[in-house]
């Protein structure tokens, strides 16, 4: 956004930007959203909104950012809209079911966090009716129509805020994603789309579609905004039973514009396309572009995915969905929403458990899969379709859609969608990258060089995206290196330390050649001491332990030993065993035996 704007301008509401525009003097909040919500209502045939906010509702929200101090806010002015299954108060939440309708007396949960940090709403966006689909096709209130090509699908459930963010009516949008809703309709408008870890954002305030399973999901221009907006949302709400504290590696700070070296992730051994070679071709591309940023794709069998995947419409996690829902009259719904929901008819709660017997099997076995990959990568859906096709074939192509979506909540992980290229018909596409719990950030910077490598468009906008500005990310491990020279090592007494907190041997080495060795007094451990003068290297060996069970390990370690840093031959410097100064009374020198197993045999 620069220079002078226009009515009919098509901002650049990327954060970054918007952020920019704002301190130059270039627009307001106030004169933005006057300008934004012109551009939604000439833009209404794309059917994004079933709630637009009038001037005296938004007028309190645009007062508080007039207040002193109020620019410093992290999100200060930054427009955004809300899935109309999320709780915006005094303003009707529908769900797509005009008989459904209430009017919330208070802000969800993930709402509130957004508005104290000074984003402002527009709106309430179209959805399939109830959050059931993955085609922005399902509601009274008009189909969702792509934002680059209007006879396709704008895919769903979160049609609306897709549409909206596209166009670049609002900087970034709140959906939510049970089975794909928050990445399908990202990538078919040129969009990133985040699911966060199951409970990181708060669906406190959100008509449920499974419970179990909802996440609010973020859309967003980049990736760049997406963790921004995520470290924001992310608030644990003590008042929601199924919120999980953020852990302290899942953190902005750990975005960056790098990635390691070398870097592992997984590609389904045969991905399933539907027939269509330019998705195919599209997806090999951004394998190989991962390949030129320093990545080895590993094949997987990818058949417990996808036995999961049919878990959640064919199982009983419908019954969610019916549960959700039976209070609402079967004739208010929409008939194909009103087909799906009539599939709990006969699930028992022995079929529910059955299902969760084979859910843990098919975890255990999908774990093992992502074990040791950074993440893997397939496509969002394996195509898409015209909204003439999807008006023949409704429950059979919205299925298709969610080939490689529906199991990604029941399996506990995260996931990233990212646009990589446009199709013939105009219409975008695009990849999912998804890994374990709580890896959000890093999903966010992996997406994000794929992304950035794409040189696309910011949504439908015609704008380009800014050069990054991000360092690269604060170093954070999974697991750290500990250099043991003792009764720690293998087969000495207190190795157990190390096992039983699941530490695994790396290697064994030595030390850089400027340590001594001493015996402690009591013969059971001994002491590495730093000497740059007369040192001589000392065998070592190197354990990798969770960074969970760090603390507890530390914590054992009596006196006068302590975890510092020491110097390997190979000039890395690991955490390891030292010795404070006053423990070496009475110890004995051992260095010229070289280690603590040469100095043992030679008793």
């Amino acid at each position: 956004m620069s220079g002078a704007t226009t009515e009919h301008t098509v901002h650049n509401l990327s954060l970054p930007a918007l952020q920019a525009a704002y301190a130059s003097g270039v627009t307001t909040p106030r004169e933005l959203v006057r300008q934004l919500l012109a551009q939604a209502r000439r833009q209404s045939d794309y059917n994004a909104w079933i709630y637009l906010l009038d001037e005296a509702e938004l007028e309190p929200y645009l007062s508080a950012l007039e207040a002193p101090g109020a620019q410093s806010l992290p999100l200060y002015g930054v427009p955004f809209a809300i899935k109309d299954n999320i709780d915006l108060a005094g303003i009707p939440t529908t769900a797509a079911c005009p008989d459904f309708a209430y009017t919330p007396g208070a802000n969800a949960a993930v709402v509130s966090v957004l508005l104290a940090a000074g984003a402002v709403p527009l709106g309430k966006t179209n959805l399939d009716q109830f959050a059931t689909g993955l085609v922005g096709t399902r509601s009274p209130y008009g189909e969702g129509k792509n934002s680059f090509n209007p006879d396709y699908i704008s895919g769903g459930s979160s049609a609306g805020s897709a549409i909206a963010t596209a166009l670049g009516q609002v900087s970034f949008a709140l959906g939510t994603d049970t089975a794909g809703s928050g990445r399908v309709p990202a990538v078919l408008n040129n969009l990133v789309g985040h699911k966060p870890t199951k409970g990181l954002l708060s669906t406190r305030g959100v008509v449920p579609a499974c419970r179990t399973l909802d996440c609010v999901s973020i859309f967003a221009l980049s990736c760049d905004d997406v963790a921004t907006v995520l470290e924001i949302a992310a608030r644990y709400d003590a008042e929601d039973p199924y919120a999980r504290p953020n852990t302290f590696y899942n953190r902005r700070r750990y975005f960056g514009a790098t990635a390691p070296a070398h870097f592992r992730f997984g590609v389904p051994a045969a991905p399933d396309f539907q027939g269509d070679s330019e998705t195919q071709a599209l997806f090999e591309d951004s394998v190989q572009r991962l390949v030129a940023l320093g990545g080895e794709a590993i094949s997987l069998e990818f058949a417990p995915f996808l036995e999961t995947a049919r878990l959640l419409y064919e199982g009983p996690w419908v019954s969610e969905r019916w549960l959700a829902t039976r209070a609402v009259e079967r004739a208010s719904m929409l008939p194909v929403i009103r087909e799906i929901i009539a599939g709990a008819e006969g699930k028992t709660a022995a079929d529910a458990f059955a299902a969760q017997y084979r859910l843990a099997t098919l975890k255990k076995q999908c774990d093992t899969l992502l074990s040791g990959l950074a993440f893997v990568l397939t496509p969002t859906c394996p195509r898409f379709y015209t909204r003439a096709q999807m008006a023949e074939q409704p429950i059979r192509h919205n299925s298709t859609l969610g080939t490689y979506t529906n199991f990604v909540n029941l399996l506990d992980y995260s996931a990233t969608a990212i646009p990589v290229g446009f199709t013939h018909c105009g219409v975008p596409w695009g990849v999912t990258l998804f890994s374990a719990a709580f890896d959000d950030i890093a999903l966010l910077r992996y997406a994000g060089l794929l992304h950035r490598a794409c040189h696309l468009p910011l949504g439908a906008t015609g704008h380009t995206p800014s050069p990054t500005s991000n360092p690269a990310a604060v170093a954070v491990a999974q697991h750290i290196e500990v250099v043991v020279c003792g009764a720690h090592l293998q087969g000495q007494p207190l190795n157990w330390q190390l096992t039983e907190r699941d530490a695994q041997l790396l290697s064994a080495t030595s030390s850089s050649p400027h340590y001594k060795l001493y015996a402690l007094p009591d013969g059971k451990r001994p002491a590495m001491v730093r000497d740059e003068a007369a040192g001589t290297a000392i065998d070592v060996e190197v354990w990798s332990l969770p960074h969970a069970n760090f603390g507890s390990f530390v914590a054992g370690i009596p006196a006068p030993l302590g975890i510092g840093k020491v110097e390997l031959a190979d000039g890395r410097w690991l955490s390891g065993f030292i010795c404070d100064a006053f423990g070496l009374a009475g110890a004995q020198d051992i260095s010229a035996h070289g280690g603590w197993r040469n100095w043992l045999a030679s008793r």
